[in-house]
């Protein structure tokens, strides 16, 4: 299937992400966030990303305004009716997943791709909302967006191959790299890394390292390109801990309990880089670890 229009349901971080990679990559782009006081602030916000990337070399002033014109904020969902592909990236809520995939199923053509930005809900529940559960496919961005290289394609119960090779594909046109995985609790990548963050997390708990010298530890020791904590703070603490919570439903053992420090500091609002503190302080793109020894 050939895709040339793309609509993105989800004004967030990951939203705003996907809608403007889409825009830079030649897609004709619509965005829809249902709170409309934020939705007045999409454009906005991703211009101004675009014009940070230029003042840095990354992006061509001719490049952005194409993706300008490539792009359209939505005033409802109806807008996606001629989308040849969905993106849904709205949050980890599977109740509110499976109301907007319902409101797709018949506001969407009959061809066209719903895919869901879920990092851990299962396809194959959200799919059952829809009239063709095999259009339904998991198409798993990583924050930051423009930068990570990997989207995670995840084949629910009844998702076509045509659909999964759409997905692959409409990844590759991206720039991305995909990979393939079978619609199991936390697919491939949240299973393995909140496992790592969880992990991270109860060590500084335990006092067994500081914060740095745990991501340190990933980093120099295994190759890893950012550390467990530093990468949690990226996702966002609150995320961190949605995923964990419904990998600890679904798996045995416990070893998906969320630790007791990642549950406090994510009632107290520190829910990483975009509040401005999660494991690390952040000031922009600078970042400088909290010393939770320090505390009482």
């Amino acid at each position: 299937m050939k895709v040339e229009r793309v609509f993105v349901v989800g004004g967030g971080t990951m939203g705003r992400g996907i809608a403007s990679l889409c825009a830079l990559s030649g897609y004709t782009t619509g965005v829809y966030e249902a709170d409309a006081g934020a939705r007045g602030g999409l454009r906005p916000a991703i211009e101004g990303a675009w014009e940070r990337a230029a003042g840095k070399g990354r992006l061509r002033p001719e490049a952005i305004a194409a993706a300008r014109e490539r792009l359209d904020v939505a005033a409802g969902l109806g807008e996606a009716k001629d989308a040849d592909l969905v993106v849904e990236a709205v949050p980890e809520s599977l109740d509110l997943k499976k109301r907007v995939f319902a409101e797709l199923s018949t506001r969407c053509g009959p061809t066209a791709v719903l895919g869901s930005n879920t990092s851990s809900l299962s396809i194959s529940e959200i799919a059952r909302e829809v009239e063709k559960p095999e259009r339904v496919v998991g198409i798993h961005f990583f924050n930051p967006v423009a930068a990570m290289p990997l989207v995670e394609i995840v084949r629910g119960k009844e998702t076509s191959n045509a659909v999964v090779d759409t997905a692959a594909a409409f990844a590759v046109s991206l720039g991305k790299t995909p990979i393939r995985v079978a619609d199991a609790p936390g697919f491939a990548t949240s299973r393995l890394g909140v496992a790592l963050g969880l992990e991270a997390m109860r060590m500084v708990e335990e006092g067994v390292a500081g914060v740095e010298d745990i991501d340190r530890a990933m980093e120099l020791g295994y190759g890893h390109r950012m550390g467990p904590l530093k990468t949690s703070d990226l996702v966002g603490l609150d995320v961190r801990l949605a995923i964990a919570e419904t990998l600890s439903r679904e798996l045995p053992g416990g070893r998906f309990q969320p630790p007791a420090l990642l549950s406090r500091l994510v009632a107290e609002g520190k829910t990483g880089r975009k509040s401005g503190e999660g494991f690390y302080r952040w000031d922009g793109d600078t970042a400088s670890a909290v010393d939770f020894r320090e505390e009482p």
